[in-house]
């Protein structure tokens, strides 16, 4: 029987939610899942991605999250592809999640988490590797030397500026953002992180953008020890395409993550990884 795919509403999403929380990663509760496809930025959302069902019953599902960016002077509509999830009886009409959400015209797309087979899939798709070399910072007790660092609500509102004002706001309320400003005489970058898992360990932080690269890159020891005291992370994993370059204090990984991106209108030096699944979702 082949199942019916129709795009995800807000009404389908505790029965997608309860899917992904019973067959794809059952540490992620149904509400987290329906919390993080509430995206907190104000944006049109055609869907939040698609779904099979038989009947009533849920059998795969791919997720979307959806935003608009600035890029000079054009607006671009981008669509983040989330978690993919089809039964093993059904694998085989698992394609046409992904095949529908790309055929939706007037979207730039972009995979920040693909797995296994999924890289070699979207590569076949014209989806393109961006650099994620990465280097790892780990935690160490370092002297202010002038540094500031702090995640308080307030600071944050008194220092953050234009743009990354407006970042700020849009993620405030992202459940897998953490917010950070770093602050030195008349500089300050503003740092936005996620705990991540690796090798099944929960002790990392990722960091998906910074406004000043070059002064994450000198100070990202300090980062490092914040989000250490602040969140737990032994150790911070830096891309040198967020930082312009080796952070200081780092080891470089000898294998990072693979992203992706699906544009012509994008310079894949310039993705950052806001208003997407990283910053929606913890897992």
């Amino acid at each position: 029987m082949k199942a019916v795919l129709a795009p995800i509403t807000a009404e389908d999403l505790p029965a997608v939610s309860t899917f992904l929380h019973q067959e794809l990663n059952p540490r992620v509760r149904e509400l987290e899942w329906t919390q993080a496809l509430r995206v907190p930025w104000d944006v049109p959302q055609p869907n939040h991605g698609f779904f099979l069902a038989e009947g009533d019953r849920v059998v795969g599902a791919y997720l979307a999250y959806y935003s608009e960016r600035a890029v000079g002077a054009e607006k671009l509509q981008i669509c983040n592809l989330g978690a993919w999830c089809v039964l093993d009886s059904h694998r085989h009409q698992g394609l046409r999640l992904l095949t529908t959400l790309l055929k939706q015209p007037g979207y730039e797309f972009t995979d920040f988490s693909p797995s296994g087979n999924v890289v070699a899939l979207n590569r076949k798709l014209k989806f393109t590797d961006l650099d994620t070399t990465t280097s790892l910072v780990p935690a160490v007790a370092l002297p202010g030397r002038g540094v500031r660092v702090s995640s308080r609500p307030d600071v944050l509102d008194s220092v953050l500026q234009g743009e990354e004002r407006d970042l700020y706001a849009d993620h405030r309320a992202a459940a897998a953002a953490r917010h950070v400003v770093l602050s030195t005489g008349s500089e300050h970058c503003y740092v936005v992180a996620r705990k991540d898992t690796r090798k099944g360990v929960r002790a990392f932080a990722s960091v998906l953008y910074a406004s000043n690269p070059e002064l994450l890159r000198r100070h990202a020891p300090r980062l490092a020890t914040h989000l250490l005291r602040q969140h737990g992370a032994a150790a911070t994993l830096i891309e040198h395409r967020v930082a312009g370059g080796a952070p200081a204090g780092s080891h470089r990984l000898s294998r990072s993550r693979p992203k992706m991106l699906r544009s012509d209108a994008l310079d894949p030096a310039r993705v950052d990884y806001l208003y997407s699944e990283l910053t929606c979702l913890e897992w």
